[in-house]
């Protein structure tokens, strides 16, 4: 398989919702023209971001088919197939790759805990295996999966057993063992950094792709920190990055992603809201975030995007 490196900024997608509680593919198309406009170089489906553990899996089919369909080729899609049924998450990761998406990743099974390295190896082989075409990407997100193997003793063990591994994406912060994983064996591994409040610090020990989900409603700070640190500028980049941490303490504040749907909103792209077992805001949560928001610089960002910057 010819190795392929992701580089700069992916959008972990939004999956679009009705009041109702359905998903909303329509709306898919937008969403999708709206991230390549901004620049984003990649578009990560059915994670986190996506409420991928809350679909069906009938709906992470639609849902990956229509934005493999919207993208077009313009930018790769990675469609997260992690489920707690090692079978489900193999048959997701085949339609993934029967629709033409460009990768699969997958978290581990978070219900039935994993109990060793060897033992997380033999999981995502199996589940890559339904994609034997498409490079597959660990996901490595042990603040939701609970599941925390040393991630370069995985590396070691994967590429070993799977055919089609590409690398990790590493949401942690451990950024010790990011850098250990960023120069295993030759620096061969794609390892894509997932948190986004800790870019700059992850730039400085050699990242050059990474995912998270404020690169939905925030690519030019973000566009604009990379440029400062390669250009040698720490002082904006700081600058920049802590900008980037207020407004994610802001999204803690209000709940995490029922917040960040918010503010997709705020920024001309409605996705709806949350689904069960998450929870909206209230009108009062939604205002007041709104001038902490304000106070972040968060609108001014927001009109950067709108006129292009």
């Amino acid at each position: 398989m010819e190795k392929k490196t992701i580089e700069g900024m992916v959008a972990a997608a939004f999956t679009p919702m009705k009041e109702s509680g359905d998903i909303d593919l329509e709306k898919i198309p937008d969403l999708t023209d709206h991230l390549i406009k901004q620049g984003v170089q990649g578009i990560y489906v059915c994670g986190s971001t996506g409420e991928g553990p809350s679909l069906t899996g009938a709906e992470r089919k639609a849902v990956a088919e229509a934005f493999v369909k919207a993208a077009r080729k313009r930018v790769p899609v990675l469609v997260h197939v992690g489920h707690n049924s090692v079978k489900e998450a193999r048959e997701l990761s085949s339609h993934a790759q029967k629709i033409g998406a460009d990768y699969v990743s997958s978290v581990a099974p978070s219900y039935f805990k994993i109990g060793s390295v060897a033992g997380l190896v033999d999981c995502m082989a199996e589940i890559a295996a339904g994609a034997p075409e498409l490079p597959f990407y660990y996901y490595h997100i042990p603040r939701l999966t609970g599941v925390a193997m040393d991630m370069p003793a995985f590396l070691e063990q994967a590429a070993r057993s799977i055919p089609s591994f590409a690398g990790i994406k590493f949401t942690s912060p451990e950024l010790h063992e990011y850098q250990a994983c960023l120069n295993a064996a030759g620096k061969k591994y794609d390892i894509l950094y997932g948190t986004d409040e800790m870019l700059l610090s992850a730039l400085a020990v050699g990242a050059k792709g990474y995912i998270g989900s404020t690169y939905n409603f925030l690519p030019p700070l973000y566009r604009q920190l990379r440029e400062s640190f390669e250009g040698g500028d720490l002082d904006k980049a700081r600058a920049l990055q802590l900008q980037s941490v207020e407004v994610v303490r802001i999204i803690v504040k209000y709940g995490g992603l029922a917040a960040q749907k918010v503010m997709m909103k705020l920024s001309g792209i409605d996705c709806g809201n949350v689904r069960n077992p998450l929870q909206g805001l209230s009108a009062e949560e939604e205002a007041s975030m709104k001038k902490d928001l304000r106070n972040a610089g968060f609108f001014d960002i927001v009109a950067q995007m709108k006129k292009g910057n």
